[in-house]
Protein backbone atom coordinates (compact mmCIF):
# COMPACT_ATOMS: atom_id res chain seq x y z
CA UNK A 1 0.00 0.00 0.00
CA UNK A 2 2.67 2.45 0.01
CA UNK A 3 3.38 5.11 -2.06
CA UNK A 4 6.81 5.68 -4.08
CA UNK A 5 8.93 7.59 -2.64
CA UNK A 6 12.67 8.94 -3.88
CA UNK A 7 15.84 8.18 -1.84
CA UNK A 8 15.63 11.75 -0.31
CA UNK A 9 12.13 10.59 1.41
CA UNK A 10 13.36 7.51 2.75
CA UNK A 11 16.20 9.03 4.49
CA UNK A 12 14.23 11.03 6.07
CA UNK A 13 11.98 8.09 7.25
CA UNK A 14 14.60 6.26 8.83
CA UNK A 15 15.32 9.69 10.61
CA UNK A 16 11.80 9.37 12.04
CA UNK A 17 12.11 6.23 12.80
CA UNK A 18 15.51 6.88 15.20
CA UNK A 19 13.95 9.78 16.67
CA UNK A 20 10.86 7.76 17.65
CA UNK A 21 13.04 4.80 18.76
CA UNK A 22 14.88 7.07 21.03
CA UNK A 23 12.29 9.45 22.26
CA UNK A 24 8.63 7.77 22.53
CA UNK A 25 8.65 6.04 25.96
CA UNK A 26 7.85 2.00 25.72
CA UNK A 27 4.57 2.76 28.34
CA UNK A 28 3.70 5.73 26.63
CA UNK A 29 2.96 3.82 23.22
CA UNK A 30 1.35 0.98 24.86
CA UNK A 31 -1.18 3.48 26.22
CA UNK A 32 -1.95 4.35 22.45
CA UNK A 33 -1.80 0.49 21.16
CA UNK A 34 -4.56 -0.64 24.16
CA UNK A 35 -6.17 2.63 23.08
CA UNK A 36 -6.13 3.57 27.40
CA UNK A 37 -6.64 7.21 27.92
CA UNK A 38 -3.98 9.15 28.10
CA UNK A 39 -3.19 12.31 30.49
CA UNK A 40 -2.79 15.45 30.10
CA UNK A 41 1.21 14.98 31.14
CA UNK A 42 0.96 12.06 28.55
CA UNK A 43 0.61 14.96 25.34
CA UNK A 44 2.19 17.30 26.98
CA UNK A 45 5.37 15.45 27.08
CA UNK A 46 5.02 14.32 23.58
CA UNK A 47 4.10 18.04 22.55
CA UNK A 48 7.47 18.64 24.11
CA UNK A 49 9.32 16.08 22.55
CA UNK A 50 8.57 17.18 18.94
CA UNK A 51 8.52 20.88 19.83
CA UNK A 52 12.16 20.69 21.18
CA UNK A 53 13.30 18.83 17.49
CA UNK A 54 11.47 21.35 15.39
CA UNK A 55 9.41 18.39 14.57
CA UNK A 56 5.97 19.83 16.03
CA UNK A 57 4.52 22.61 13.47
CA UNK A 58 4.73 20.79 9.81
CA UNK A 59 2.44 22.74 8.36
CA UNK A 60 4.09 26.12 9.84
CA UNK A 61 5.83 28.05 7.81
CA UNK A 62 9.62 28.34 8.69
CA UNK A 63 9.02 32.46 9.25
CA UNK A 64 6.68 31.44 12.53
CA UNK A 65 8.94 28.66 14.15
CA UNK A 66 7.40 25.41 11.62
CA UNK A 67 8.86 22.64 10.17
CA UNK A 68 7.52 23.40 6.43
CA UNK A 69 7.46 19.99 5.27
CA UNK A 70 6.25 18.73 2.04
CA UNK A 71 3.52 17.03 2.07
CA UNK A 72 4.96 13.50 1.37
CA UNK A 73 7.53 14.48 4.37
CA UNK A 74 3.94 14.97 6.58
CA UNK A 75 2.59 11.98 4.95
CA UNK A 76 5.72 9.97 6.09
CA UNK A 77 6.10 11.39 9.55
CA UNK A 78 2.30 10.93 10.14
CA UNK A 79 2.52 7.09 8.75
CA UNK A 80 5.49 6.24 11.12
CA UNK A 81 3.91 8.33 14.03
CA UNK A 82 1.25 6.24 13.93
CA UNK A 83 2.48 2.68 13.35
CA UNK A 84 4.80 3.31 16.23
CA UNK A 85 1.59 4.18 18.66
CA UNK A 86 2.92 7.30 18.95
CA UNK A 87 0.06 10.10 20.57
CA UNK A 88 -1.62 12.28 18.18
CA UNK A 89 -0.76 15.70 18.64
CA UNK A 90 -3.84 17.40 20.05
CA UNK A 91 -4.22 20.01 17.50
CA UNK A 92 -6.96 22.89 18.57
CA UNK A 93 -3.61 25.24 18.63
CA UNK A 94 -1.52 23.65 16.82
CA UNK A 95 -3.54 22.85 13.42
CA UNK A 96 -6.44 25.00 14.00
CA UNK A 97 -5.58 27.96 15.30
CA UNK A 98 -2.40 28.71 14.27
CA UNK A 99 -3.51 29.10 10.44
CA UNK A 100 -6.20 31.23 11.42
CA UNK A 101 -3.53 33.59 13.33
CA UNK A 102 -1.00 33.09 11.13
CA UNK A 103 -3.16 34.45 7.64
CA UNK A 104 -6.14 36.66 9.96
CA UNK A 105 -4.20 37.98 13.18
CA UNK A 106 -2.38 40.79 13.77
CA UNK A 107 1.19 41.12 14.37
CA UNK A 108 0.80 41.66 17.99
CA UNK A 109 -1.35 38.30 18.45
CA UNK A 110 1.00 36.52 15.84
CA UNK A 111 3.72 37.41 17.75
CA UNK A 112 2.13 36.46 21.55
CA UNK A 113 -0.25 33.13 20.85
CA UNK A 114 2.12 31.45 17.87
CA UNK A 115 5.20 31.04 20.53
CA UNK A 116 3.26 29.92 23.13
CA UNK A 117 1.28 27.25 21.17
CA UNK A 118 4.58 26.17 19.84
CA UNK A 119 6.25 26.05 23.70
CA UNK A 120 2.72 24.58 25.06
CA UNK A 121 2.53 27.64 27.08
CA UNK A 122 -1.29 27.29 25.93
CA UNK A 123 -3.59 24.57 26.40
CA UNK A 124 -6.41 25.81 23.61
CA UNK A 125 -9.75 24.21 22.90
CA UNK A 126 -12.33 25.22 20.42
CA UNK A 127 -15.70 26.65 21.23
CA UNK A 128 -17.82 26.46 17.95
CA UNK A 129 -20.69 23.81 18.59
CA UNK A 130 -23.78 24.93 20.80
CA UNK A 131 -26.87 22.76 21.49
CA UNK A 132 -28.79 24.52 18.79
CA UNK A 133 -26.26 24.87 16.58
CA UNK A 134 -23.82 21.72 15.37
CA UNK A 135 -23.66 21.27 11.67
CA UNK A 136 -25.92 24.59 11.36
CA UNK A 137 -23.23 26.46 13.04
CA UNK A 138 -24.48 30.05 11.87
CA UNK A 139 -27.60 29.62 13.69
CA UNK A 140 -25.35 30.23 16.92
CA UNK A 141 -26.70 32.22 19.92
CA UNK A 142 -23.58 32.99 21.79
CA UNK A 143 -23.96 36.74 22.77
CA UNK A 144 -20.76 39.01 22.88
CA UNK A 145 -21.27 42.70 23.00
CA UNK A 146 -18.83 45.58 23.19
CA UNK A 147 -18.75 47.62 25.93
CA UNK A 148 -15.85 50.02 26.42
CA UNK A 149 -12.11 48.16 25.91
CA UNK A 150 -14.11 44.60 26.53
CA UNK A 151 -16.64 42.37 24.79
CA UNK A 152 -19.22 40.75 27.15
CA UNK A 153 -20.01 36.74 26.26
CA UNK A 154 -22.84 35.01 27.46
CA UNK A 155 -24.00 31.79 26.16
CA UNK A 156 -22.86 27.91 25.93
CA UNK A 157 -20.55 25.60 23.94
CA UNK A 158 -20.65 21.91 23.44
CA UNK A 159 -19.10 19.42 22.50
CA UNK A 160 -15.59 21.04 23.46
CA UNK A 161 -13.30 18.52 22.88
CA UNK A 162 -10.17 18.21 25.80
CA UNK A 163 -12.06 21.53 27.64
CA UNK A 164 -11.27 20.30 30.95
CA UNK A 165 -7.40 20.72 30.19
CA UNK A 166 -7.44 24.32 28.30
CA UNK A 167 -6.64 27.32 29.60
CA UNK A 168 -7.81 28.58 26.33
CA UNK A 169 -10.68 28.61 23.95
CA UNK A 170 -10.98 30.05 19.75
CA UNK A 171 -14.94 31.25 20.26
CA UNK A 172 -17.53 32.57 17.63
CA UNK A 173 -19.67 34.81 19.20
CA UNK A 174 -22.50 36.94 17.60
CA UNK A 175 -21.76 40.46 17.69
CA UNK A 176 -24.61 41.73 15.49
CA UNK A 177 -27.99 39.90 15.87
CA UNK A 178 -29.48 42.34 12.70
CA UNK A 179 -27.52 41.09 10.26
CA UNK A 180 -27.78 37.85 8.09
CA UNK A 181 -26.96 34.73 10.24
CA UNK A 182 -23.08 34.15 8.82
CA UNK A 183 -22.18 38.21 8.82
CA UNK A 184 -22.83 38.89 12.35
CA UNK A 185 -20.20 36.13 14.11
CA UNK A 186 -17.16 37.54 15.27
CA UNK A 187 -13.64 35.28 16.07
CA UNK A 188 -12.60 35.93 19.93
CA UNK A 189 -9.77 34.47 21.96
CA UNK A 190 -11.22 33.90 25.53
CA UNK A 191 -8.98 32.94 28.83
CA UNK A 192 -10.57 29.81 30.56
CA UNK A 193 -9.51 31.22 33.82
CA UNK A 194 -11.86 34.21 33.60
CA UNK A 195 -14.77 34.83 35.57
CA UNK A 196 -18.16 33.22 34.57
CA UNK A 197 -16.84 30.06 32.70
CA UNK A 198 -17.93 26.91 34.22
CA UNK A 199 -16.70 23.68 32.32
CA UNK A 200 -19.05 20.20 32.38
CA UNK A 201 -18.21 16.69 31.33
CA UNK A 202 -20.19 14.95 29.53
CA UNK A 203 -20.43 11.28 29.30
CA UNK A 204 -20.03 9.46 26.32
CA UNK A 205 -21.01 6.26 25.15
CA UNK A 206 -17.71 4.56 25.61
CA UNK A 207 -17.75 5.60 29.19
CA UNK A 208 -15.28 8.17 28.70
CA UNK A 209 -15.07 12.50 29.29
CA UNK A 210 -12.80 13.77 26.96
CA UNK A 211 -15.93 16.33 25.45
CA UNK A 212 -17.40 19.24 27.41
CA UNK A 213 -20.03 22.04 28.08
CA UNK A 214 -18.99 25.63 28.54
CA UNK A 215 -21.07 28.15 29.90
CA UNK A 216 -20.54 31.93 29.77
CA UNK A 217 -21.77 34.49 32.11
CA UNK A 218 -21.06 37.64 31.84
CA UNK A 219 -17.57 36.69 30.68
CA UNK A 220 -15.15 40.06 30.12
CA UNK A 221 -13.16 39.46 26.96
CA UNK A 222 -10.52 42.01 25.72
CA UNK A 223 -11.10 44.03 22.62
CA UNK A 224 -7.59 42.92 21.41
CA UNK A 225 -8.42 39.24 21.72
CA UNK A 226 -10.66 40.17 18.44
CA UNK A 227 -9.06 38.20 15.62
CA UNK A 228 -9.50 40.16 12.24
CA UNK A 229 -12.50 42.02 12.17
CA UNK A 230 -15.96 42.29 13.93
CA UNK A 231 -18.55 40.03 12.11
CA UNK A 232 -16.11 38.77 9.85
CA UNK A 233 -15.75 35.70 11.97
CA UNK A 234 -17.59 33.68 9.44
CA UNK A 235 -14.87 33.76 6.80
CA UNK A 236 -12.28 32.90 9.57
CA UNK A 237 -14.43 29.44 10.79
CA UNK A 238 -14.45 28.29 7.32
CA UNK A 239 -10.89 28.81 6.74
CA UNK A 240 -9.81 26.91 10.19
CA UNK A 241 -13.07 23.93 9.79
CA UNK A 242 -10.97 23.02 6.06
CA UNK A 243 -7.70 22.49 8.03
CA UNK A 244 -9.67 20.60 10.86
CA UNK A 245 -11.76 18.39 7.68
CA UNK A 246 -8.19 17.24 6.32
CA UNK A 247 -6.65 16.50 10.24
CA UNK A 248 -10.20 14.35 10.66
CA UNK A 249 -8.82 11.74 7.58
CA UNK A 250 -6.08 9.97 9.87
CA UNK A 251 -4.82 8.37 6.96
CA UNK A 252 -1.79 7.49 9.06
CA UNK A 253 -3.64 5.96 12.03
CA UNK A 254 -5.90 3.89 9.61
CA UNK A 255 -3.19 2.84 8.04
CA UNK A 256 -1.68 1.21 11.64
CA UNK A 257 -5.57 0.51 12.43
CA UNK A 258 -5.70 -1.97 9.51
CA UNK A 259 -2.61 -3.47 10.20
CA UNK A 260 -3.59 -4.23 13.27
CA UNK A 261 -6.59 -5.90 11.65
CA UNK A 262 -4.59 -7.92 9.66
CA UNK A 263 -2.62 -8.91 12.70
CA UNK A 264 -5.46 -10.17 14.69
CA UNK A 265 -6.94 -11.99 11.34
CA UNK A 266 -4.40 -14.10 10.91
CA UNK A 267 -4.63 -15.49 14.78
CA UNK A 268 -7.90 -15.50 15.27
CA UNK A 269 -9.39 -19.57 13.64
CA UNK A 270 -12.70 -19.09 11.92
CA UNK A 271 -14.21 -22.94 11.05
CA UNK A 272 -10.81 -24.14 11.37
CA UNK A 273 -8.42 -21.51 9.58
CA UNK A 274 -7.32 -17.94 10.45
CA UNK A 275 -10.09 -15.89 9.37
CA UNK A 276 -8.02 -14.01 7.39
CA UNK A 277 -8.16 -16.63 4.93
CA UNK A 278 -12.58 -16.12 5.35
CA UNK A 279 -13.52 -14.78 1.92
CA UNK A 280 -16.19 -12.32 3.18
CA UNK A 281 -13.46 -11.04 5.74
CA UNK A 282 -11.02 -11.03 3.17
CA UNK A 283 -12.91 -8.88 0.83
CA UNK A 284 -13.71 -6.44 3.58
CA UNK A 285 -10.43 -5.78 4.25
CA UNK A 286 -9.44 -5.55 0.37
CA UNK A 287 -12.19 -2.88 0.17
CA UNK A 288 -11.26 -0.56 2.93
CA UNK A 289 -7.40 -1.06 2.01
CA UNK A 290 -8.15 0.32 -1.53
CA UNK A 291 -10.81 2.64 -0.14
CA UNK A 292 -7.11 3.59 2.17
CA UNK A 293 -4.84 4.21 -0.54
CA UNK A 294 -6.85 6.19 -2.78
CA UNK A 295 -7.85 8.40 -0.01
CA UNK A 296 -3.83 8.94 0.77
CA UNK A 297 -3.59 9.88 -2.56
CA UNK A 298 -6.12 12.49 -2.16
CA UNK A 299 -4.69 13.21 1.34
CA UNK A 300 -1.08 14.16 -0.41
CA UNK A 301 -2.93 16.85 -2.94
CA UNK A 302 -4.75 18.85 -0.48
CA UNK A 303 -1.65 18.70 2.08
CA UNK A 304 0.41 19.81 -1.18
CA UNK A 305 -2.08 22.75 -1.83
CA UNK A 306 -2.05 23.64 2.27
CA UNK A 307 2.21 23.69 2.18
CA UNK A 308 2.11 26.30 -1.21
CA UNK A 309 0.19 28.11 0.89
CA UNK A 310 -3.38 27.76 -0.21
CA UNK A 311 -6.22 26.59 1.97
CA UNK A 312 -7.71 23.03 1.73
CA UNK A 313 -10.23 23.89 -0.86
CA UNK A 314 -13.85 22.24 -0.72
CA UNK A 315 -11.85 18.45 -1.32
CA UNK A 316 -11.31 18.13 2.49
CA UNK A 317 -15.08 17.77 2.33
CA UNK A 318 -14.64 14.91 0.51
CA UNK A 319 -11.88 13.64 2.84
CA UNK A 320 -13.52 14.16 5.99
CA UNK A 321 -16.11 11.50 4.27
CA UNK A 322 -13.87 9.14 3.19
CA UNK A 323 -11.53 9.35 6.18
CA UNK A 324 -14.48 8.92 8.39
CA UNK A 325 -15.84 6.01 6.60
CA UNK A 326 -12.49 4.01 6.53
CA UNK A 327 -11.65 4.66 9.95
CA UNK A 328 -15.43 3.18 10.92
CA UNK A 329 -14.90 0.11 9.09
CA UNK A 330 -11.32 -0.49 10.57
CA UNK A 331 -12.82 -0.39 14.18
CA UNK A 332 -16.02 -2.68 13.34
CA UNK A 333 -13.64 -5.33 11.58
CA UNK A 334 -11.58 -5.41 14.51
CA UNK A 335 -14.62 -5.52 16.64
CA UNK A 336 -16.24 -8.33 14.16
CA UNK A 337 -12.64 -10.52 14.32
CA UNK A 338 -11.97 -10.76 18.23
CA UNK A 339 -15.76 -11.57 18.71
CA UNK A 340 -16.44 -11.76 22.13
CA UNK A 341 -13.35 -10.05 22.97
CA UNK A 342 -14.48 -7.11 22.09
CA UNK A 343 -16.92 -7.08 25.32
CA UNK A 344 -14.92 -5.08 27.74
CA UNK A 345 -14.47 -1.53 27.75
CA UNK A 346 -13.13 1.27 30.08
CA UNK A 347 -16.77 2.46 31.24
CA UNK A 348 -18.23 2.57 34.87
CA UNK A 349 -21.73 2.17 33.62
CA UNK A 350 -21.05 -1.53 33.01
CA UNK A 351 -22.29 -3.85 35.32
CA UNK A 352 -18.83 -4.05 37.77
CA UNK A 353 -19.73 -8.03 37.42
CA UNK A 354 -18.69 -8.02 34.04
CA UNK A 355 -15.39 -9.72 34.03
CA UNK A 356 -12.43 -8.91 31.31
CA UNK A 357 -12.08 -12.01 28.94
CA UNK A 358 -8.53 -13.09 28.26
CA UNK A 359 -6.82 -11.18 25.02
CA UNK A 360 -5.28 -14.26 23.02
CA UNK A 361 -5.18 -11.72 20.20
CA UNK A 362 -2.92 -9.10 20.85
CA UNK A 363 -6.01 -7.22 20.63
CA UNK A 364 -6.04 -4.62 22.88
CA UNK A 365 -9.05 -2.57 23.71
CA UNK A 366 -11.49 -3.28 20.66
CA UNK A 367 -15.12 -1.90 21.81
CA UNK A 368 -14.08 1.75 22.99
CA UNK A 369 -12.76 2.69 19.52
CA UNK A 370 -15.38 1.50 17.72
CA UNK A 371 -18.15 3.43 20.27
CA UNK A 372 -15.83 6.10 19.76
CA UNK A 373 -15.38 6.47 16.25
CA UNK A 374 -19.20 6.60 15.67
CA UNK A 375 -18.65 10.87 15.86
CA UNK A 376 -16.39 11.15 13.42
CA UNK A 377 -19.17 11.10 10.69
CA UNK A 378 -20.77 13.99 12.94
CA UNK A 379 -18.32 16.39 14.51
CA UNK A 380 -16.13 18.65 12.19
CA UNK A 381 -19.45 18.49 9.94
CA UNK A 382 -21.76 16.26 9.84
CA UNK A 383 -21.09 14.16 6.23
CA UNK A 384 -24.51 15.16 4.97
CA UNK A 385 -23.53 18.43 5.67
CA UNK A 386 -20.16 17.64 4.01
CA UNK A 387 -22.03 16.37 0.76
CA UNK A 388 -23.86 18.95 0.10
CA UNK A 389 -21.28 21.54 0.61
CA UNK A 390 -19.38 19.34 -2.48
CA UNK A 391 -21.97 18.98 -4.36
CA UNK A 392 -22.82 22.84 -4.56
CA UNK A 393 -19.54 23.37 -5.73
CA UNK A 394 -19.67 20.80 -8.24
CA UNK A 395 -23.49 22.17 -9.49
CA UNK A 396 -21.53 25.96 -9.72
CA UNK A 397 -18.91 24.42 -11.81
CA UNK A 398 -21.24 22.61 -14.29
CA UNK A 399 -22.72 25.75 -15.11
Amino acid sequence: MDLSYSEKDEAFRAEVRAFLAEKLPKELSEKVRLSQDLEKSDMEFWHAQLNARGWLAANWPKSFGGAEWSAVERNIFEEECAMADAPRIVPFGLSMLAPVLQKFGSKAQQDHWLPRILNGDDWWCQGYSEPGAGSDLASLKTRAVLEGDHYIVNGQKTWTTLGQHANMIFCLVRTDTTAKAQEGISFLLIDMNTPGIEVRPITLIDGGAEVNEVWFTDVKVPVENLVGEENKGWTYAKYLLTHERTNIAGVGSSRAGLAAVKRIAKKVQARGRPLIENPHFAARMAQVEIDLMAMATTNLRIVSKAAAGQAPGVESSLLKIKGTQIRQEITDLARRAVGPHAMPFASDALDASNTPLPDPYDAGEVAGPYFNNRKLAIFGGSNEIQREIYSKHMMRGAK
